[in-house]
C-alpha cells in the first residue's frame, strides 16, 4: 500500500476525533457530577464506537488483495476476475463488507485463490472466532436465545437463534477429533479412574409423528427421551480408609476433612447419543475414548472402572476395556437396596432401619457380601414374607448377587482405590442436566450431540486449548496456500 493512501485511511477513520471525543465526555462528566454507572455505559459504547473504526481502519489498510493479472498456485496460473467479490464479516464490533480480489478461470466457476482471505486468515463463515468464542461461551450455559440478548445488550450486535444453533454444530465438528489427540497430561495421580453412566435426553418430536394425548395413561411420557452415555476419565492418588470410616462418613457421624481426600487430576468427560446413522456412536464411542486415554496417559499405574450397575456398561467394559482394569460396583448404589430391604423389616425413619443398614454395609465393605445375601434370604424366609416385600428382598439379592465380583470392598481399600462414581455423575449433571434438561427443551440428534461435544471440552477443562485447535485446523484446512501472501501486499 502506498504511503499517500495509507494516510488516507488513517485521516479518515476520525480515531483521533473519537478520542477527543471520549476525552470531552469524561471532563464534562466529572464536572456536571454525572452517575458513575452513566459514565461507565457510555465509555462502554463509545469503546465499541472506537474499536469498530480501528478494525474497519484495519481491513482498509489491507486494500483488495489485487496480487496483478496472473498468479500461479500450486502449479496452475491463476487469473484475476474482473469484478471485486465481497464477503460478510461480522466481528464483536459490528459486520463489515470486505471487497475482494479473486482468482479463478472465469466470473461463474470455482473461485481457486483469494489473497485476503488468505493474508486475513478468515473463517469459513462470516462470524470471527474471537464471537464464535464469546457467542459459544455463552450457549453453553444459556439457552440460544438468552445467548442471544445478553450478546445483544453487551455489544448491540443482533444475531438469530438458528444462527447460533448452526454455531453450534460446526463449532462442535472437530472435538472427536481433538479429543483422541489431545497432547499427554503433563502430571497424573497414583490411579487412573474410568468411569461411565447413562442420562436421558429429551428430544422433539418428529413432525410426522402424532402429538401426545391430552390424557395420558399411567407409564406414558408427552416426550421421548434418548440415552447418552457420559464418560469420565481422571486421575487421583490412593485414599485408604477402613471400612468404619466409610461407614461414619455414609452416615455423616463425623465431618470428613476435605483436605484429606485427594484431588482428582486431568479430569476430562465426553459423551454420546446413539444415532442410526453413525454405527459406533452412542456406549461404543464413549468406551472407545475410554481406550484412547488409556493408550494416551496409562503408564504403570493401577486402573480401575467403576460404575453402577447397568448391564449394558459392563457388557461395554468386558468388550473394550484390558482384563487387568479392577472393576468396582459403586457404592451409593449398592446402599439405597440395603435401605430398602431395612424398611421390608423396621418402619421408616427408625432407629431399628438405620443400624440395619449400618450392620450390613459394614459387613458388605469388610468383604461378607454374600454372607449379607444369605442373611437377607434366611430373614426372608424366617419371616413367611409374600407378595411385594418378598419381592423386593428377592431383588435387592439378585442385584447383589449379580455385582458380586465388583463388591471386593475389602481390597479396594486396602488398596486406596475409590468405590464411588461422584466424577461421572457430577458429569452427568454438569454436562447433560444443567444445559439441556431445563424447562420446555426438546432437541434433535444432531443439535443434542453438539451442545454435548463442546459442552465436553468446557467441563474438561479443554475450552482455550480447543479453540486454538479447532481455528488452527481450520486455517490451515483453507489455506493451504497462505504463503503465498506472506509478505507486504500491494494495494
Amino acid at each position: 500500500m502506498s504511503m499517500a493512501h495509507e494516510k488516507e485511511v488513517l485521516k479518515t477513520e476520525n480515531l483521533t476525533d473519537l478520542l477527543n471525543e471520549l476525552q470531552q465526555f469524561l471532563h464534562d462528566s466529572a464536572r456536571q457530577g454525572t452517575a458513575i454507572h452513566e459514565v461507565e455505559r457510555a465509555v462502554w459504547q463509545q469503546v465499541l464506537r472506537i474499536g469498530r473504526q480501528c478494525l474497519g481502519q484495519f481491513l482498509a489498510l489491507q486494500g483488495t488483495g489485487d496480487l496483478g493479472e496472473t498468479l500461479v498456485v500450486a502449479g496452475q496460473p491463476c487469473h484475476r476476475l474482473p469484478e471485486l467479490h465481497p464477503r460478510r464479516y461480522v466481528s464483536i464490533f459490528g459486520a463489515f463488507r470486505i471487497e475482494r480480489a479473486v482468482y479463478g478461470s472465469r466470473e461463474g466457476q470455482k473461485i481457486d485463490f483469494v489473497p485476503l482471505d488468505n493474508r486475513l486468515q478468515l473463517p469459513e463463515g462470516s462470524f470471527s472466532y474471537v464471537l464464535q468464542d464469546w457467542d459459544q461461551s455463552l450457549c453453553l450455559e444459556q439457552a440460544f436465545g438468552q445467548a442471544a440478548s445478553t450478546v445483544a445488550r453487551i455489544l448491540g450486535l443482533k444475531q438469530s437463534v438458528d444462527s447460533l444453533e448452526h454455531m453450534n454444530q460446526e463449532m462442535a465438528k472437530d472435538v472427536t477429533t481433538f479429543m483422541l489427540n489431545r497432547p499427554e497430561p503433563d502430571k497424573e495421580g497414583e490411579l487412573l479412574v474410568l468411569s461411565a453412566d447413562g442420562k436421558g435426553i429429551v428430544m422433539r418430536r418428529p413432525a410426522e409423528e402424532p402429538a401426545p394425548k391430552a390424557h395420558r395413561t399411567k407409564g406414558e411420557k408427552a416426550s421421548k427421551k434418548r440415552m447418552a452415555t457420559v464418560g469420565t476419565v481422571y486421575s487421583v492418588d490412593r485414599y485408604h480408609r477402613t471400612a468404619q470410616e466409610v461407614v461414619a462418613a455414609l452416615f455423616r457421624d463425623a465431618p470428613e476433612v476435605a483436605s484429606a481426600r485427594p484431588r482428582p487430576q486431568q479430569k476430562v468427560a465426553w459423551a454420546s447419543l446413539p444415532r442410526d446413522d453413525q454405527p459406533g456412536s452412542g456406549t461404543d464411542a464413549v468406551f472407545a475414548w475410554m481406550v484412547g486415554e488409556l493408550l494416551l496417559r496409562v503408564q504403570d499405574q493401577p486402573v480401575v472402572f467403576v460404575s453402577d450397575g447397568q448391564a449394558s456398561l459392563w457388557e461395554a467394559r468386558g468388550y473394550w476395556l484390558p482384563e487387568r482394569v479392577v472393576d468396582i460396583l459403586d457404592l451409593l448404589h449398592v446402599t439405597p437396596r440395603i435401605w430398602q430391604a431395612a424398611h421390608v423389616f423396621h418402619a421408616e425413619g427408625s432407629q431399628e432401619a438405620e443400624d440395619f443398614v449400618r450392620a450390613r454395609l459394614l459387613r458388605i465393605l469388610q468383604g461378607q457380601a454374600a454372607g449379607v445375601i444369605l442373611g437377607l434370604r434366611e430373614m426372608a424366609t424366617k419371616h413367611g414374607l409374600r407378595g411385594a416385600e418378598a419381592k423386593t428382598i428377592s431383588g435387592v439379592c439378585a442385584y447383589l448377587r449379580t455385582n458380586l465380583a465388583r463388591m471386593r470392598y475389602d481390597e479396594y481399600l486396602a488398596a486406596g482405590y475409590p468405590i464411588a462414581s461422584g466424577a461421572v455423575e457430577g458429569a452427568c449433571r454438569h454436562l447433560v442436566k444443567d444445559r439441556m434438561e431445563r424447562a420446555g427443551m426438546h432437541w434433535v440428534v444432531e443439535g443434542a450431540q453438539a451442545m454435548l461435544d463442546v459442552r465436553s471440552v468446557y467441563i474438561s477443562g479443554l475450552w482455550d486449548e480447543y479453540q486454538k485447535y479447532r481455528i488452527e485446523h481450520e486455517i490451515n484446512t483453507l489455506y493451504p496456500y497462505r504463503e503465498l501472501v506472506a509478505h507486504e501486499m500491494p494495494a
